[in-house]
């Protein structure tokens, strides 16, 4: 199937492509005015505003800045979630055009703006026409960039005041084809983890090493073995990533230095892996300064964990995704060690993750800037075709698990 938007018209919703137009200007508007973790107040209001007017209950306060919005169809005992992250990026745009951020070192740079649009738009079809028997709870979340806006929204009674017996949850994809989605059932996304280690040794002139311990050989010692923990310690069928992406050392060239300090991040797709992972790290780390008579401080921070689909609900979603667009545009999601905190809510209950393809960046108008359009990239803009199909999905999803026995 080819995959322009003149194919896609005819697959998606006839009110959605009529109101097309006028959520496209609210993804811009949120476009122009991004807003960090936790601090989504003006992205919050526009969006409680928005599903107020169109008659929908809504609840504000849970994560801080997250909300929900109730649809209630006919009476019924099934009720859906469908997730939408809205926080943006300590990124500063580098495009021109009119809907550019307006905040510097704030950008919407992974499309949470259109994530948002898109559930936005299918809450207006569903509000409107209501044939549906249950509940559909519209999960407006924040902080996803690091934040763990997930876990927050849970503490705060996501899953009590709201109850469900599902979620679901997408991204868009650059690269993979507008008419295209993806999805697989187990990991998709891995954990993601940090790492602060300070070899503490004792300074000296740099003309007599002999008479401290330096403590630089012994962080480049480290920094060595850790990959050999990848290669030796975790079984070569499981995966996993130890990246050491910073090394603080020293202030000036003829001194060495009192300490060294090492940090960087951990993914894996098991909590079984992490566990030896982070057990090699420590003993590795501590007994590498010993040898060399230097002392070691060792913290390890687990954030978020590994996104993981439930097989049923998945099959589920891949049957509505290959009624939407052929079973030739549903592709089988390959794994990322990106992480996403939509993996607390699977932790609790169950649902699947998937993708939708925002194209090549051919969409991207007059005044972007020069870099690729990929996520967290200060070139990158969401793909506005993608509101009518990533609506109709949403409708369709919906629809289907509400009707579900």
């Amino acid at each position: 199937m080819s995959a322009d938007i003149s194919d896609l018209s005819s697959l998606v919703l006839p009110s959605l492509l009529d109101q097309a137009e006028s959520i496209q200007v609210l993804r811009r508007d949120i476009h122009a005015h991004p807003e960090l973790c936790f601090e989504e107040v003006r992205t919050s209001d526009l969006i409680a505003k928005t599903l107020e007017d169109w008659g929908i209950e809504v609840h504000r306060g849970l994560g801080k800045t997250g909300l929900v919005g109730v649809i209630q169809g006919r009476p019924g005992p099934n009720a859906v979630g469908l997730r939408a992250d809205i926080d943006a990026l300590p990124i500063t745009e580098r495009n021109q055009f009119p809907h550019a951020s307006r905040h510097a070192g704030r950008m919407h740079a992974c499309g949470h703006d259109g994530h948002t649009a898109m559930l936005l738009a299918a809450a207006q079809h569903l509000a409107r026409h209501r044939d549906f028997e249950g509940t559909v709870y519209l999960v407006f979340q924040p902080a996803e960039e690091g934040g763990g806006g997930a876990a927050a929204m849970m503490r705060d009674g996501l899953f009590t005041r709201f109850p469900m017996q599902a979620i679901f949850g997408v991204h868009n994809w650059p690269g993979m084809a507008v008419g295209q989605f993806a999805i697989k059932p187990g990991p998709c996304f891995a954990s993601s983890n940090e790492f602060h280690i300070t070899v503490r040794g004792k300074g000296s002139h740099a003309a007599m090493p002999h008479l401290g311990i330096d403590p630089v050989p012994v962080a480049c010692q480290m920094v060595q073995a850790f990959q050999t923990i990848l290669t030796r310690n975790v079984r070569p069928i499981d995966t996993g990533v130890i990246s050491v992406t910073i090394i603080q050392a020293g202030e000036a060239t003829n001194v060495v230095p009192d300490f060294v300090t090492m940090q960087g991040t951990v993914r894996t797709f098991t909590t079984e892996v992490l566990d030896l992972i982070e057990a090699r790290m420590q003993t590795v780390a501590q007994h590498t300064c010993a040898a060399f008579g230097a002392e070691c401080d060792f913290e390890f921070s687990r954030n978020y964990p590994p996104t993981i689909n439930h097989p049923a609900e998945t099959d589920f979603v891949r049957q509505v995704m290959t009624d939407l667009v052929g079973a030739e545009n549903v592709l089988e999601f390959e794994p990322t060690m990106g992480a996403e905190d939509f993996s607390y809510y699977l932790q609790a209950i169950p649902g699947a993750y998937f993708l939708i393809g925002n194209g090549d960046g051919a969409h991207r108008e007059g005044g972007h800037g020069l870099g690729p359009c990929m996520l967290h990239n200060p070139s990158y803009d969401f793909n506005d075709q993608l509101i009518p199909l990533g609506a109709t999905l949403w409708v369709n999803l919906a629809r289907r698990w509400l009707a579900k026995a």
